[in-house]
């Protein structure tokens, strides 16, 4: 049924439960996982990553060493993870971004978390899941 599932990271716990989701259904079907973390450029904001608070700047290379410890969060989470796990960094809009790797990997389904680190962005332009379930011509499951 599944064979390569796609898994948005940005830090926050609905992610994390997403992610622990998408290992189950992964490990459950034999699939393979793509972890996609995207450095959107709106926002400042806090996140605690690895029990640390960072302060996220709008400059890329703050965002790209964050982007690089939630995916190093990742992959710390997914130890002992039979199957293959593929990890990439994007920058750009959070939903198509995830939609064109979704396309461009051949990915069987998306798990997102239910609301993620978004804030301001997500009132104006609706949250990155509602967005995936809208337009994404694959499945996608929302975890809360």
């Amino acid at each position: 049924m599944f064979k390569k599932i796609l898994v948005p990271v940005d830090g926050s716990a609905p992610a994390w439960r997403a992610m622990d989701t998408a290992r189950n259904l992964a490990e459950t079907y034999h699939a393979d996982l793509v972890i996609v973390h995207v450095v959107q450029g709106l926002s400042t904001r806090g996140l605690i990553v690895n029990g640390m608070d960072i302060s996220v700047k709008n400059d890329n290379v703050n965002s790209t060493k964050i982007g690089n410890m939630i995916l190093d969060t990742a992959k710390d989470r997914l130890k002992g993870f039979p199957g293959k796990v593929e990890y990439d960094m994007e920058f750009g809009d959070a939903a198509e971004k995830i939609m064109d790797d979704a396309r461009d990997k051949s990915v069987s389904a998306i798990v997102v978390g239910r609301r993620g680190l978004s804030g301001v962005e997500e009132f104006l332009l609706g949250s990155v899941s509602s967005r995936l379930v809208q337009y994404a011509d694959i499945p996608v499951m929302v975890v809360k």
